[in-house]
């Protein structure tokens, strides 16, 4: 099944709730990734970092190019790993 996410809804500091396909929910902090990342250095400002949208791909965007996949917010708000198919067996 390909994850997505149907709804984002801003929490406070860099925290979001994220609602996906699969019925599920939660809580995701992206702090370590806003402070990790250069490309993600414009968001250490909360009114950038609030400024996120979904595009076509259901993936979390931000004006700057900085992107957060659904499966990597998936896992981070659910605690569950996505089972990946390997290909190369």
């Amino acid at each position: 099944m390909i994850i997505t996410v149907k709804k984002a809804k801003y929490l406070g500091d860099y925290r979001l709730h994220l609602v996906f396909n699969t019925g599920e929910s939660g809580d995701v902090d992206l702090r370590d990734l806003i402070f990790k990342y250069e490309a993600a250095e414009t968001l250490r400002d909360i009114e950038n970092f609030q400024a996120f949208t979904l595009d076509e791909w259901a993936t979390l965007t931000w004006h700057c190019g900085f992107d957060v996949s659904p499966e990597t917010l998936y896992e981070r708000a659910t605690g569950k790993q996505i089972a990946w198919l390997d290909v190369a067996n």
